[in-house]
């Protein structure tokens, strides 16, 4: 039985605001570089990371290998990370799905789903709701930039009914 359909809308800086940001080419860049020959947009995301006595926390940089999923996607997990926000960088120009969920009360709430478009990658704020990583189309290659450490930096919640995920 599932808990309901999550239509998937784009994924827009309005929208996806009180969840993170949009990583995207703006419509100037901040500074030309390089003899002339780069455009820096410069600062598109708040990374936040919490640094423990515990543990050996730092920003860092990861590969990830993800296998595509296809659509109606059956939504059943979602996790957050309390100690660090998490930016995922597609390594391809194929969209991806990203699907948040408002906290209510320390669970998540109704999800929400938006699929990016080429060139697009995304910030999610530390401690919010999200789905994991989910390309639509192969290689699921993405860049991501999260907190790494030994401190717990993960939590899951698994929804008694799933949700359907579809484009409308």
């Amino acid at each position: 039985m599932s808990a309901g359909d999550v239509l998937i809308q784009p994924l827009t800086r309005e929208a996806f605001a009180p969840y993170g940001d949009i990583l995207e080419l703006g419509a100037e860049p901040t500074m030309i570089i390089n003899q002339g020959l780069c455009g820096r947009h410069h600062d598109l995301a708040k990374l936040d990371f919490v640094m423990t006595e515990e543990d050996d926390g730092r920003p860092g940089i990861s590969l990830f290998d993800a296998e595509p999923r296809s659509l109606p996607y059956r939504l059943d997990l979602v996790e957050r990370h309390p100690l660090g926000s998490q930016a995922f960088v597609p390594m391809s120009l194929d969209p991806f799905l990203v699907i948040v969920a408002p906290d209510e009360g320390g669970t998540p709430g109704t999800p929400l789903a938006f699929e990016t478009h080429s060139g697009q990658g995304i910030n999610f704020h530390r401690d919010v709701w999200h789905g994991v990583l989910t390309p639509l189309h192969a290689p699921g290659l993405f860049a991501v930039i999260d907190r790494i450490g030994t401190a717990k930096n993960l939590q899951e919640h698994w929804f008694e009914r799933p949700y359907r995920v579809a484009r409308a």
